[in-house]
């Protein structure tokens, strides 16, 4: 998560520009370049969001690189996107440029890559199975069917939610404090549930570019989609406790088991790339509600 540093009148980093009239200098900011790097990553995050949108609205016939559909190429800019986010934040406080204006930034660029780019996805992946003609035919408020309707209200709702979640999230912490502030998310984090919901679109289209010819269950993988995605909506806006991973796992010291199983899971994702992601994001789905009934349990066996 990107935080861009506040300037204050003291910086020396300001140039001296006198116009031709012979009118008082007047002074201009200029960013120095550990300012800079943050906000180039953010905006990256930013660009995989609006071109993983582009590609979602690909005609289900297209075929980009390495014959990637445009469903997968948009869910893979998602993960790319999720991937910068992640950079963003840690490269701020290395170079303590941490302040308020980065993290309202990085929340912009988050409800696109996180929130209306897994919504389109999940219209464009239900979609594909009512066009005619196979031209893609986006659904809509004005569906003719009444499913599509609630298809597209679901994809509507997670917006909503997404933006509830980075909102909240701005108002309850305090940057400043550092990356150890933030060892637990209350509710899950909108990557995450991008993350869940992307990966789930790029397994279909696996499976699909692979000749599996059960239409029914592709289509009931497609219809299943949108219920995933209001399930994260509403953990997304819920108090349900979820582990941020990157400050937890990888920025403290960890026991052997815990690198076996890193590597295990590196190796797997080697071979079967499509199945590790989905699988490992919906076990962090998974880990928040399974946490808090543990922590239920066990609050019931100390007051027994």
């Amino acid at each position: 998560m990107l935080y861009l540093p506040q300037m204050s009148r003291d910086t020396p980093t300001k140039d001296l520009v006198k116009g031709s009239s012979g009118r008082k200098p007047r002074m201009r900011k200029v960013l120095p370049p550990q300012y800079v790097w943050p906000l180039l990553f953010t905006l990256g995050n930013l660009i995989a969001g609006f071109a993983a949108i582009h590609y979602a609205n690909k005609d289900p016939q297209w075929a980009g690189p390495w014959g990637w559909s445009g469903l997968t190429m948009a869910g893979a800019l998602i993960i790319v996107g999720m991937l910068l986010d992640s950079v963003d934040g840690a490269l701020a406080r290395l170079t303590g440029t941490v302040s308020e204006l980065g993290a309202t930034l990085d929340s912009l660029a988050d409800l696109v890559t996180c929130g209306v780019a897994p919504a389109v996805m999940t219209i464009a992946l239900v979609s594909m199975y009512v066009s005619e003609n196979g031209a893609l035919t986006l659904l809509g408020p004005d569906a003719d069917l009444p499913w599509g309707k609630v298809v597209w209200s679901v994809a509507a709702v997670y917006v909503a939610c997404t933006a509830l979640r980075l909102a909240r999230f701005n108002v309850e912490t305090q940057p400043e404090k550092g990356p150890n502030e933030h060892i637990k998310f209350k509710g899950m984090p909108s990557p995450g549930a991008a993350g869940l919901v992307a990966s789930l679109i790029i397994l279909h289209q696996h499976f699909l570019k692979n000749g599996d010819d059960s239409l029914w269950i592709e289509r009931a993988y497609a219809f299943g989609v949108p219920g995933v995605m209001l399930l994260c909506a509403l953990a997304m806006v819920s108090n349900i406790p979820y582990d941020h991973f990157a400050n937890r796992y990888l920025g403290r010291p960890q026991s052997f088991r815990f690198v076996a199983t890193f590597v295990i899971i590196i190796f797997l994702g080697i071979w079967w790339f499509q199945e590790t992601v989905a699988i490992g994001f919906i076990i962090y789905a998974l880990s928040g509600p399974l946490s808090t009934l543990k922590s239920k349990d066990k609050e019931a066996i100390l007051d027994s």
